[in-house]
């Protein structure tokens, strides 16, 4: 597996790099009310949840991929859909990083969650251009990839105002 194969916008990887954008964005909305003030203890939250995630995803995928093929599969072709859904992982790498800032002290706490949330929206904006350039989408296909990946994450922002008030 080469560094190469992990870039976001490849035609393999952008569903989990959506996927796990999404899930990050919930872990911390879910997580910021309570921990607001404990970002290392949200980083774990939002770490784990989104490795526990990808474990579970990986799972299903070659549960479903063996009943396909009715044989079970190899340690290779395993060891392929983990390699290939690792995207979901490496996309909460990003709002990881802005919550761990905050918990060394760049950033205050909350300025740290909204900084993490926001990572995970523009990520959310690019992958819908990614997705729309692959698929050689026109103009009012981008805008409509882009407007429904940056809808969802709004909604998990919405839910953290929500939440927080």
């Amino acid at each position: 597996m080469k560094l190469g194969s992990f870039v976001p916008g490849t035609r393999e990887r952008i569903a989990g790099y959506v996927y796990g954008t999404i899930v990050a964005l919930a872990a911390v909305t879910a997580g910021a009310s309570a921990f607001e003030h404990d970002l290392w203890r949200l980083a774990a939250i939002v770490g784990i949840s989104v490795l526990i995630l990808w474990v579970a995803h990986v799972y299903a995928h070659g549960l479903g991929e063996s009943l396909t093929l009715g044989r079970r599969l190899t340690g290779s072709e395993f060891t392929s859909i983990a390699g290939r859904e690792l995207s979901i992982a490496f996309a909460a790498v990003l709002p990881l990083a802005a919550i761990v800032l905050g918990a060394l002290g760049v950033f205050d706490d909350r300025t740290a969650v909204w900084i993490a949330l926001g990572i995970g929206v523009a990520g959310l904006a690019v992958q819908g251009v990614r997705y729309a350039r692959l698929g050689r989408l026109g103009l009012i296909g981008t805008a409509v990839s882009i407007t429904l990946n940056v809808g969802l994450g709004l909604l998990i922002v919405a839910a953290k105002v929500i939440l927080a008030h």
